[in-house]
């Protein structure tokens, strides 16, 4: 089996709930942006508190643009292309922003 029809056995379940009614389209949507901008004020938050970028906060920063390059690879590859990318595209970004924040919030809370 290659990739793209493991993610369309996974993702054809909600290809058909989000087409039955615009309801579930507009849904789908508006929970994306959620995370999207969930995610963006996590991010902005936690920087603002470890602070400017030295020795020692540089390599937390660097370490979760790494993560979030690896949350955009891994959700590439995961999501399919062929239909609603335009939504899976919100929430590769939206995804991907959360998991660096949550990256960064562990190691607010470690006390970096």
């Amino acid at each position: 089996m290659t990739s793209e029809s493991i993610s369309n056995t996974i993702f054809s379940p909600l290809k058909i709930w989000a087409e039955k009614s615009n309801g579930n389209w507009n849904m789908l949507i508006v929970s994306g942006f959620v995370l999207l901008l969930v995610g963006a004020i996590l991010l902005f938050v936690l920087r603002n508190k470890i602070g400017e970028t030295d020795e020692r906060t540089s390599p937390i920063y660097l370490k979760s643009a790494f993560i979030m390059l690896g949350g955009f690879v891994l959700f590439d590859l995961i999501f399919p292309k062929g239909y609603m990318w335009q939504i899976f595209l919100l929430f590769k970004y939206s995804l991907a922003f959360l998991v660096s924040g949550v990256y960064l919030a562990v190691q607010y809370k470690k006390g970096f």
